[in-house]
């Protein structure tokens, strides 16, 4: 490899540093192990007490979990209403899930471009992409930084559109001193392995609204209920159940809410180390030329779910992509967040061009992610630092 032969001699580190990873304990193992022994292993107790946990640490009414954070974003897009020839403004700089939501529902994702300094999706743009056919906004919280929700709900109150917040990225942020969670009527939440807190696989909706939660629960069991005062038909025994529309088997194990119900008792811990090692960071990389660290806005307190850079290519003699080189060389896992969802070759297809979105295009150009899990020791910290201020320095 080219790089290698640029720098010569031992990389900072000698064994591969991920961009992300879990963090597991022993008392997560022996709280999973404790279902394993007992009688449920889903659709248990674990499940609903992970629920109400988790509501009431975002400050939510309710929370419905389920089997991953895209039937998350499927489920919630379903209880909002989407049908076929609604359209759906989201961000193209997040993972495709936050746009296929809206297509398994015969839906229409409409990108809107981002804020070159949050890199979250501009609220301006989003008055731009409105139409007669919009129904629903889904702003991302990209990286852990909460949107400009003041300025997207007046646009959803405006408008009459429904609000679903993205914030797979974003347990534990503030926006404006209150938590990501309970500001909109839906927001989902991720827990794979990478996030916060993980359950292996599994996401979680939270709503206020008791409509919507009733509609969650049903969506996850494929639309059936056992719920005698919603029954259609009276007089039945009482092993009777009914499916009252066409649902899915988006179910949470015991197993995994377990789990997670370990994992929530962890999260400030988790957070404040996210914390630390993005003041290291920020420390050490301000001043470098040709590096651009992130910007936290005030009214903002972010969960750091990742850390972006970016790279000037006026300053340094490298594109991002040698630069990934370089730094993978020095065994620093660096990543790229995100490929602009619609350059995707199944987006391609459907008709949506490049250049849709200016501002997201030169980002993801020039965007790498460092890695950031709360597991990482000062060294492990010390060696990202130095890994990039070796490259850095190099390339200037």
């Amino acid at each position: 490899m080219e790089t290698l032969a640029l720098f010569g001699g031992r990389p900072v580190r000698q064994t591969l540093l991920p961009y992300a990873r879990q963090s597991i304990d022993q008392s997560d193992i022996d709280a999973v192990t404790e279902v394993l022994q007992n009688d449920y292993l889903t659709t248990g107790p674990r499940v609903a007490q992970f629920e109400r946990d988790f509501a009431r640490y975002v400050g939510a009414k309710y929370a419905v979990a389920v089997s991953s954070g895209t039937a998350a974003l499927h489920a919630a897009c379903f209880a909002a209403g989407i049908g076929p020839g609604d359209e759906v403004i989201t961000t193209p700089i997040t993972f495709a899930a936050s746009a296929n939501c809206v297509l398994y529902m015969g839906g229409k994702p409409v990108f809107a471009d981002i804020d070159p300094q949050t890199y979250n999706i501009d609220p301006e743009e989003i008055k731009k992409k409105i139409t007669c056919k919009t129904k629903a906004i889904i702003p991302v919280h990209f990286t852990g930084q909460p949107v400009d929700l003041t300025s997207i709900h007046e646009i959803a109150r405006e408008y009459g559109l429904t609000v679903i917040e993205d914030a797979a990225h974003a347990l534990g942020a503030k926006y404006r001193g209150r938590l990501v969670g309970g500001l909109s009527a839906m927001t989902v939440f991720s827990f794979h392995p990478v996030k916060h807190i993980t359950t292996g696989e599994g996401g979680i909706i939270t709503t206020d609204d008791e409509q919507l939660y009733e509609m969650l629960l049903l969506f996850r069991t494929h639309g059936i209920t056992r719920a005698t005062d919603r029954f259609t038909r009276t007089g039945m025994g009482t092993w009777y159940y009914e499916q009252q529309f066409l649902g899915y088997n988006y179910r949470l194990t015991d197993i995994q809410a377990a789990l997670g119900l370990s994992q929530l008792k962890k999260l400030d811990k988790f957070i404040a180390r996210r914390k630390e090692i993005v003041s290291a960071y920020n420390t050490s990389l301000a001043g470098l030329a040709g590096i651009r660290i992130p910007h936290e806005k005030n009214e903002c307190e972010s969960s750091w779910h990742l850390y972006v850079i970016t790279i000037d290519k006026k300053v340094l003699k490298a594109d991002r992509a040698l630069i990934f080189q370089a730094l993978k060389a020095e065994n620093i896992g660096v990543n790229v967040h995100y490929i602009p969802v619609y350059h995707h070759p199944f987006y391609q297809e459907l008709g949506y061009i490049r250049g849709l979105c200016p501002q997201a295009e030169e980002f993801y150009k020039c965007c790498l992610s460092l890695p950031l899990f709360p597991a990482m020791g000062i060294q492990d910290v010390q060696d990202v630092i130095s890994g990039v201020l070796k490259v850095g320095k190099h390339f200037t």
